[in-house]
């Protein structure tokens, strides 16, 4: 039997990273994307239920060191993006239902018939080819209706000193004492938000006034500045808001309570323990800002602009985000006290890191050196394409506001450069690094205080990486991504190609921004590309004519694809980088990545899966580390081989 044949143990797994140098293997996976069971699943994936336990598991197996979730914030009806999440609140969707029938340790507090009412009349699996969608639609009104059960049978016993949730009611107490600083305003806006949405006339499961239904507060009649204004009158109506929705303000607060045990019992679950390596659970600690935080915090934000991306590589027409942008005059002072502005980054920071144990900073590009546009311009995109860098604008006849915030001064810009390129600042002092540093050094603090290593933060750099963000990551040994189904075959140079990695960057196939490897791999088939793509890979992997990657490409698209995933396995140029895996599939970013879903893995499929994964990937269409991780040593010349062929 050919040795890429052969089941390999994780055992051999491990020890072919450790030749290599690789320090993670992490998949990445949103939330929605976790397969579920028939008897829990309501329409979108958690990683809490019994399929997403289960997926975590058969994962830790196959040799991943970790796992990178999404964003979790709280979402809403109309908007599922993650990436547009609360801050501090968990998303209640991804509560596991199945648990709270079940599990003593939550009181068995939602009644099994209820649970299988809602089960029975749940829609069909959408499906798209192989991939399954996220039903958002169906999956609201009735993940609302059994958390609502659920709340209702804890009020009750509760009331009744029943003692079976005697346990569940003084971690409920604690819990909203210690996050009222939060729970308050986050429940305060799902009630207005529902009010005024539907003129105060909504009534759901158990009489709730709350829907998630995501007004924009800006669109209230009323209550704009109800929670930062610091009068008698909005501090009489708040605690009146208060006492007239006590019950929702406590369901709400409830349900954060529930998604925070789950949370922590799943950390539990893959923590080190005899004959298993621990499985580290990395957040996504995003750039955007719900639009509930923006109602509770819009006296720390900027007026009159917003946060987007300017035209790049990936998006020529740039990104109009809509993002709130921390006014700088809030940072602080002198002699290291943080102002309020870097207090929210420090406070919520230090709430991701107990909960992960690392961080990826998506697009700290917002941290260090954002880029702007005036929100009073009609055309987004035009005012996108059209904006500037936030702290390197001193001299800008349309941006004249700007000039108040610049670090970088005029002679240190080349202004025959379009502003948004990488080198529209050419020099800077040390000085002024730290100050474009200051919400990174934030975010860093909090990771060494929570006892995190450097390699724990992950900063999500693609394509452009202004001189700024250079240097701020530079500083503090800080590495980018290299998203290597992207290189340019053509530049030697280009950024994403893996031969140009350092020990600090992080390797990877794809992003929630890119196609699946599959569905590329099967455009290139056939192509002048797919011929290119072979001579790079025999290049890289160093492979003779009976190892030639050419094979792979003249089989079909899916056998190429199976080639492509093992390019990052083996980084020669980088024997310190890491590798940053993502077999899942999920179609591009702006198609809404966070809907699609892995199919259902009971038993008899996981198997299956583990199989095709580790005995050479059955027809050639999944990842197979063990045959990936035996090209990288062949690539590397004589080594120590592990005990068992790979």
């Amino acid at each position: 039997m050919p040795a890429h044949d052969r089941p390999v143990a994780r055992a051999d797994l491990a020890a072919a990273l450790d030749i290599l140098g690789k320090r993670h293997l992490v998949l990445a996976i949103h939330d929605v994307s976790f397969p579920g069971r028939d008897d829990e699943d309501l329409g979108r994936g958690s990683p809490y239920s019994g399929g997403g336990r289960a997926f975590l598991g058969f994962v830790r197996q196959l040799g991943f060191t970790g796992v990178q979730l999404g964003p979790q914030g709280q979402t809403s009806r109309y908007n599922p993006s993650p990436y547009d999440g609360a801050l501090f609140a968990r998303d209640i969707l991804s509560i596991a239902l199945r648990p709270l029938a079940d599990d003593p340790y939550y009181g068995n507090v939602l009644p099994r018939a209820d649970l299988d009412d809602l089960l029975r009349g749940r829609p069909a699996r959408q499906r798209q080819g192989v991939t399954e969608r996220a039903d958002y639609a169906a999956v609201w009104p009735r993940q609302l209706a059994a958390l609502a059960s659920a709340w209702h049978g804890f009020a009750r016993r509760r009331a009744a000193a029943d003692p079976s949730v005697a346990d569940l009611a003084e971690a409920f107490d604690g819990f909203a004492r210690e996050h009222a600083g939060w729970l308050a305003p986050a429940g305060l806006y799902e009630i207005l938000s529902t009010a005024y949405r539907t003129g105060g006339t909504w009534s759901g499961a158990h009489g709730l006034r709350v829907s998630f239904d995501g007004s924009h507060w800006r669109t209230w009649p009323r209550d704009q500045e109800l929670w930062v204004s610091k009068t008698q009158a909005a501090a009489t109506r708040r605690a009146g808001l208060q006492r007239t929705y006590a019950r929702e303000l406590e369901f709400l607060a409830f349900c954060q309570l529930l998604a925070a045990r789950q949370h922590a019992a799943l950390r539990a679950e893959l923590a080190a323990r005899p004959g298993l390596p621990a499985l580290r659970l990395f957040g996504d600690l995003q750039v955007g800002i719900s639009v509930g935080d923006t109602w509770a915090l819009h006296d720390l934000f900027l007026s009159g602009y917003a946060m987007g991306a300017p035209p790049s590589r990936t998006n020529p027409d740039g990104q109009p985000w809509g993002y709130p942008v921390l006014d700088p005059r809030l940072y602080g002072g002198g002699g290291g006290e943080l102002g309020p502005a870097l207090r929210l980054v420090a406070a919520r920071t230090d709430a991701m890191l107990r909960d992960y144990d690392g961080l990826r900073v998506d697009h700290p590009h917002g941290l260090v050196c954002p880029w702007v546009y005036r929100t009073d311009e009609a055309d987004a995109y035009r005012a996108v394409q059209g904006g500037a860098r936030l702290f390197e604008s001193p001299c800008l006849s349309d941006h004249p506001r700007l000039a108040a915030y610049a670090i970088a001064r005029a002679d240190q810009l080349d202004q025959a450069l379009p502003r948004h390129a990488d080198r529209w600042v050419h020099t800077l002092d040390d000085a002024q690094v730290d100050r474009y540093g200051a919400q990174l050094d934030v975010v860093l603090a909090a990771a060494r205080a929570h006892g995190r290593a450097l390699e724990d933060v992950l900063c999500e750099v693609l394509s452009t990486q202004p001189y700024p963000l250079q240097r701020v990551l530079e500083g503090h040994g800080l590495g980018r991504f290299r998203v290597t189904q992207k290189a340019d075959l053509a530049n030697p140079n280009d950024v994403y190609r893996s031969e140009n990695a350092r020990a600090e960057d992080w390797v990877m196939l794809g992003n929630h921004d890119t196609p699946p490897i599959w569905r590329l791999a099967a455009s290139w088939h056939g192509t002048p590309l797919a011929a290119a793509q072979t001579a790079y890979l025999c290049g890289r992997l160093g492979s003779r004519s009976d190892a030639d990657p050419a094979r792979a490409h003249a089989r079909g698209p899916r056998r190429a694809g199976a080639r492509q995933v093992r390019r990052p396995a083996g980084v020669p140029g980088a024997p310190g980088g890491r590798l940053h895996e993502r077999p899942v599939r999920r179609p591009r970013h702006l198609q809404r990545p966070w809907r699609g879903r892995s199919g259902q893995l009971d038993a008899p499929a996981a198997a299956r899966l583990r199989g095709r994964l580790l005995a050479g990937g059955g027809r050639g269409a999944a990842l197979d580390l063990g045959w990936a991780l035996a090209i990288a040593l062949r690539s590397r010349g004589p080594l120590a081989r592990p005990s068992t062929p790979i």
